[in-house]
């Protein structure tokens, strides 16, 4: 979309909220009219046909049509298929798992109930607290693996899956309470590990495959994803091989009639002020900060909003330390964001050529998330983020994302009369320099 042109004497100007889609509103009413099982039946089918990469849950979202849509150009349908057309569907897709001999079945060893490409993982062996299954060339690997209560934590495994490596790069890192989700890359490889807590222990799961095999094996981990149930005897008997534990609920839109998801992420730096893209807010007339209305203040650009409101209670404002030029290509940095329940993620990423971009696992809300690099200085604001997340086996991967750059921002902060502290020197570690702003870090949502 483009960013409207404004001058920065003026409040920005807004685009009108976008008008509904009626082919998306007339594919939602038919996808949403079939039975529960049809319609995840046809969520399977498009995982297995390449076309979805997200969670079987049997909700419609734009994911789901969008995955709709990119099969019936292939097939030369248009929308929602007819009776017919969904029966070819389900057939296609059934096609395809038989094909891999997927097959969902517990594994005693763990405990957990999975799917596996048994085709593909022909070499199944024993391992403590789990089983390996791996490629007959040895180029993919899955393990099961379990610890029983009180033998080791969540915080514990997450410590030791996310340490700094020489040659392994953390992509993605989520840890709640009752879970984990990690993926790395290594210069030949790419792994997905998955972790639940339980009152049986700590059970999960790890894909580890070479990047050649990306094509084939990404569609493979999203079914893998989907089918993981790790605690199946505290599951509803009623339930068919339940995949929601399978994908973080931070990385779903939210159901209908909940709290509004965030629709940017801004830092306090003032009492009472909130820093964001304006670009993230191109959309919305009525920014709400901690369900408080806000205004936009007269400095605000193209590119830089400062939202005035009240008092954010058990938020703490913070003079932003701003990094002194351009990123250099290939620099460790973070970007703090929010997720979709308001929570804050911190998403490890890389600069790009030129150091106007980066590259980091952002989901929707993250636009004017702040980046920091090693020492904590903040090197930009990201700009805007896509709307609908594009999940790989239930995470987001990471893409290129512009960044509003640290010379704009010293340039807006000084015209509005905020001071801003000296760039540290000392470089730590990344999640040292989080520490130095996470608490600085607001959801914004939009009043309807």
């Amino acid at each position: 979309m483009p960013i409207p042109s404004t001058p920065a004497a003026s409040a920005p100007a807004r685009a009108k909220p976008a008008a509904p889609d009626p082919a998306f509103e007339a594919a939602r009413s038919l996808f949403e009219a079939l039975p529960e099982a049809e319609r995840k039946g046809l969520q399977d089918a498009l995982v297995w046909t390449g076309d979805y990469n997200s969670l079987v849950n049997g909700t419609f979202g734009r994911r789901s049509y969008e995955a709709l849509q990119a099969h019936a150009r292939r097939t030369g349908g248009a929308g929602l298929p007819d009776a017919a057309g969904r029966a070819a569907l389900l057939k296609e897709g059934a096609a395809a798992r038989a094909a891999a001999r997927f097959a969902v079945k517990p594994d005693p060893a763990s405990g957990v109930v999975l799917g596996v490409p048994e085709r593909i993982l022909s070499k199944r062996t024993p391992q403590p607290g789990g089983t390996r299954w791996q490629s007959a060339d040895g180029r993919i690997t899955l393990e099961t693996k379990s610890y029983p209560p009180g033998e080791t934590g969540l915080e514990a495994v997450f410590a030791r899956i996310t340490a700094p490596g020489p040659d392994r790069r953390v992509t993605y890192k989520l840890l709640r309470p009752d879970f984990l989700v990690v993926t790395a890359e290594t210069g030949t490889g790419k792994s997905y590990i998955r972790y639940a807590a339980g009152e049986a222990g700590l059970r999960g799961l790890t894909l580890g495959y070479d990047k050649a095999l990306s094509g084939e094996v990404d569609r493979l981990a999203i079914a893998i994803a989907n089918s993981f149930v790790p605690f199946p005897e505290t599951a509803p008997a009623s339930a068919p091989a339940p995949a929601a534990t399978a994908v973080p609920s931070s990385s779903l839109p939210p159901v209908a009639g909940s709290r509004p998801a965030p629709v940017a992420t801004g830092l306090v730096v003032a009492p009472g002020r909130v820093l964001t893209s304006a670009a993230a807010l191109v959309d919305c007339r009525a920014p709400v900060v901690a369900g408080l209305p806000t205004r936009a203040s007269p400095g605000s650009t193209a590119d830089l909003m400062l939202l005035e409101t009240a008092l954010l209670p058990g938020r703490t404002e913070r003079t932003p330390a701003l990094h002194a030029g351009a990123l250099t290509e290939g620099e460790a940095v973070v970007a703090l964001a929010v997720d979709a329940e308001g929570g804050v993620v911190v998403a490890p990423g890389r600069s790009e050529p030129g150091g106007a971009r980066v590259a980091a696992p952002l989901q929707p809300g993250a636009g004017g998330a702040p980046v920091l690099n090693r020492a904590g200085a903040l090197a930009g604001l990201v700009a805007t983020v896509q709307k609908q997340p594009r999940l790989i086996a239930g995470v987001m991967p990471p893409a290129s994302y512009r960044l509003v750059p640290a010379d704009a921002l010293a340039a807006f902060l000084g015209a509005a009369g905020l001071r801003t502290a000296p760039a540290p020197k000392a470089a730590g570690t990344l999640g040292a320099a989080a520490a130095t702003l996470v608490g600085a870090v607001v959801a914004i949502t939009c009043q309807p």
